[in-house]
C-alpha cells in the first residue's frame, strides 16, 4: 500500500534531500506556489473546461475522420482529450470561441446521434465547406473550426504512440542517415523523432 504525499510534503522532502540550503525561507515560497497553482487552476476551470460530453463528441469527431482500419482509429489514441488540451492551453479567445461554435454546431446538427455514414457524410460536407472558406478568406481572418477540428485530429493521432508505432513506422533511435530508402506503395511511412 503506498502513502499518498502532498506538494508540501513532496517540497519538504527533496528539500530535506538536497541539504536544505535550496529553498530558504521554503515557508513563503510553498504558499506562493500553492497560491500560483490555485489560481491556474481556477483559470482553467473558467477558461475552458471540456465536459464529459464535449470530450466524448471530440473523441466521435475525430473517429471519424481517422476511425479504425487495420490499426486504431482516433479515439483508441485518446484524440479527444488532446484536442481539448490543445485548445484550452494554446489556442486565444477567438479560437476558443470559433472550436466551441462549432461544437455547438455539431451539436445542434445531432452528430452523435447519426450513424457513422451519415457522420462521414456530414464532415464531408463540413470538410468541402471549411476548404472552400479558407480559400477565399482575407488574410488575418479566422480559421474555420472544422479545420480546427481536422488539424487536432491528425497532430493527436500522429504523435501519439499509436499513432507513431501503428499507423507509422517508428524507430526510436534510427542508424544512420539514408537518403534513398526503397518505398513499395502500400508501407507506412516513417515516423519523425519525438
Amino acid at each position: 500500500m503506498t502513502n499518498a504525499i502532498d506538494r508540501r510534503e513532496a517540497i519538504r522532502r527533496v528539500t530535506a534531500m538536497l541539504g536544505g540550503v535550496v529553498f530558504v525561507g521554503s515557508g513563503d515560497l510553498l504558499t506562493a506556489v500553492e497560491h500560483a497553482h490555485a489560481r491556474v487552476a481556477a483559470a482553467r476551470k473558467q477558461i475552458g473546461a471540456f465536459t464529459a460530453q464535449d470530450i466524448a463528441l471530440l473523441d466521435e469527431v475525430a473517429d471519424t475522420i481517422l476511425p479504425e482500419t487495420k490499426t486504431p482509429g482516433a479515439k483508441a489514441a485518446k484524440v479527444g482529450p488532446f484536442m481539448a488540451v490543445m485548445v484550452t492551453d494554446t489556442y486565444d479567445e477567438q479560437q476558443q470561441g470559433i472550436f466551441r461554435d462549432g461544437m455547438r454546431k455539431l451539436n445542434e446538427a445531432g452528430f452523435m446521434t447519426k450513424t457513422p455514414a451519415e457522420r462521414l457524410a456530414l464532415l464531408e460536407q463540413l470538410d468541402r465547406e471549411a476548404k472552400a472558406y479558407m480559400d477565399t478568406r482575407a488574410r488575418g481572418a479566422p480559421t474555420h473550426y472544422f479545420r480546427q477540428m481536422k488539424e487536432l485530429t491528425l497532430l493527436g493521432y500522429f504523435t501519439s504512440e499509436i499513432g507513431c508505432s501503428q499507423a507509422m513506422r517508428y524507430r526510436e533511435t534510427p542508424g544512420r542517415f539514408d537518403p534513398c530508402v526503397p518505398y513499395t506503395p502500400g508501407e507506412t511511412a516513417w515516423a519523425g523523432h519525438a
